[in-house]
């Protein structure tokens, strides 16, 4: 029986254990995530990590509540740079309460090689089954090319989630893949799915 004594796990500690385990996997070095939690969608708070926090030991001192403007709300430091990003996704998926950002060897490979096609698609496998509300087996994966403007940036984004309404991740270019849930729990369901999808299909990729 749970402890009735024991406190809640906060969405910050709890996003910041998810962050911890992504760095221990290899899918974040250094200070390169950025992770955030919707708190509330009228008016929009969110928190999301500070910049240039160091993921291996990051906890929930090291996130800063902002509001739609980047403003931040409270906390100490700078919103992530990616902060526009994380923003324009909330306000394209409106069911989204959790954005997490991977950056891996695969999914890199990946980006590269279908960058052209603009898009990677996953099918036939029984783990995209994990997918929230994929009824058809089918994922696809929007590819945008990366830029230093992140107004810019967010804007692709923006227009690409619109062209793309069923997709729950996005994945810039020679930069790394953002992915999304209605809680923290199952965007890092997904985020474990799809990595495990680009490893899958560069290994075998490999092997032909």
């Amino acid at each position: 029986m749970p402890d009735p004594n024991q406190k809640p796990v906060s969405p910050v500690e709890l996003l910041s254990a998810t962050a911890r385990e992504f760095y221990r996997r290899g899918w974040a070095r250094g200070g390169s995530g950025n992770y955030s939690v919707l708190l509330a969608r009228k008016p929009m708070r969110l928190c999301i990590t500070a910049a240039g926090e160091e993921i291996a030991s990051l906890d929930d001192t090291n996130f800063l509540e902002i509001d739609d403007d980047a403003e931040i709300i409270q906390g100490f430091g700078r919103p992530s740079d990616e902060t526009i990003i994380h923003l324009a996704i909330y306000r394209h998926r409106p069911r989204a309460r959790c954005i997490l950002y991977t950056q891996t060897v695969p999914g890199l490979v990946l980006a590269d090689r279908s960058f052209v096609d603009g898009v990677i698609v996953l099918k036939d496998y029984e783990a995209l089954k994990g997918i929230e509300g994929d009824a058809s087996g089918v994922e696809r994966i929007p590819i945008v090319k990366n830029s230093a403007d992140q107004v810019a940036l967010s804007h692709v984004i923006a227009n690409v989630l619109l062209d793309n309404p069923t997709a729950n991740a996005v994945l810039i270019r020679r930069h790394g893949l953002y992915v999304w849930g209605e809680t923290i729990e199952q965007a890092r369901r997904h985020a474990e799915i799809f990595e495990f999808m680009f490893e899958l299909t560069e290994r075998s990729k490999g092997n032909k």
